[in-house]
């Protein structure tokens, strides 16, 4: 039984709808289908292929790290931007509502330990795992899933920090990383670290320090915020080619405010979306991504759900790559 968790609320899921016989007319909301986790019934078909997206409802991370919390509400309405997205993809391929971990106690430890057996749920069906977030928190959640289920896949994160604090008490959103690091090392486990989008400003002379002696690889944002991406996509690539399996995290406070207004940190000189894509889809294609979450979407501070919607092409972006590599092995 998974604990601190909600089904999905179809109800979320509305839009336009064009047709409801030509597929090619369909919109996410008319294909995607409710996953009850903690019905020990569920048996998908078999060579089932598909994505289960669930939210990880939490601000306790933020709100320990002193950042500005309203991050629990990113799961919903990041979900009410992906409702009239097309399906690009042929009908073989699903899309499940998982539902949400929540932490509404302030007792994110236990959050995250429910988050990781639905996470390690998810992977038992078949099914590829996208977290929505909530605080960046969320990736310890996701990491521990992935050991649940056997997997210690290196990680590319997109970020203007380091996330490698010390916790001497207890795990912020600003502390994950460090954390991931040491359940490793208990493990005898390699920490394969690399981070696109680093802020100078954004990170102590002794985080820097910290990442080189971990043995972290990361980009500054001055890097690759303008000019040719050749150096730094091969750099990516040498990374990617040392890993049998990969989990992309994205914290979008990396993206420049002007695209993100609605985060817990924002980023005056962050990245363009458009160049961020570009490393994002690289990854993908690789084939080697075993799960994707995207976190601190902060609508209170959004304007429009540009910051939503932001999310939601990046996760549009991730399905149609995964749909694409399913369709080449059969």
């Amino acid at each position: 039984m998974i604990l601190k968790y909600s089904v999905p609320n179809m109800d979320t899921w509305t839009g336009r709808i064009d047709s409801t016989e030509n597929y090619d007319a369909y919109r996410w909301h008319q294909w995607i289908q409710p996953l009850d986790l903690n019905d020990n019934n569920v048996v998908l078909k078999p060579f089932v292929a598909g994505v289960a997206i669930i939210g990880f409802v939490s601000d306790e991370g933020v709100r320990r790290n002193l950042g500005r919390t309203g991050a629990s509400k990113g799961p919903m309405s990041i979900r009410k931007e992906l409702c009239s997205l097309p399906c690009c993809f042929t009908q073989d391929f699903k899309l499940y509502d998982a539902g949400n971990i929540h932490c509404n106690d302030g007792d994110l430890e236990s959050s995250q330990e429910a988050l990781a057996d639905a996470v390690s749920k998810i992977l038992s069906l078949g099914l590829f795992p996208i977290v929505l977030g909530g605080g960046h928190e969320v990736a310890y959640g996701d990491y521990k899933g992935l050991m649940k289920s056997g997997l210690a896949p290196g990680i590319i994160n997109f970020d203007a920090h380091f996330d490698i604090r010390p916790y001497p008490v207890q795990g912020t959103s600003g502390t994950m990383f460090r954390q991931i690091y040491d359940e490793l090392e208990k493990n005898n486990k390699p920490f394969d670290y690399f981070v696109i989008g680093i802020q100078k400003r954004g990170n102590t002379v002794d985080l820097f320090k910290i990442a080189d002696r971990m043995g972290a690889t990361y980009l500054m944002a001055k890097d690759i915020g303008e000019g040719d991406l050749t150096e730094a996509l091969k750099k990516l690539d040498a990374f990617t080619k040392r890993q049998n399996q990969l989990y992309v995290t994205i914290c979008t406070d990396v993206f420049s405010s002007a695209f993100a207004p609605g985060v817990s940190a924002t980023q005056p000189l962050g990245l363009h979306p458009e160049r961020i894509l570009k490393f994002f889809k690289q990854i993908f294609r690789t084939g080697k991504v075993v799960l994707f979450d995207i976190a601190e979407v902060s609508p209170r501070y959004d304007n429009d759900n540009i910051t939503s919607n932001l999310a939601a092409t990046f996760i549009f972006s991730a399905i149609n790559s995964l749909a694409a590599l399913h369709q080449v092995s059969v």
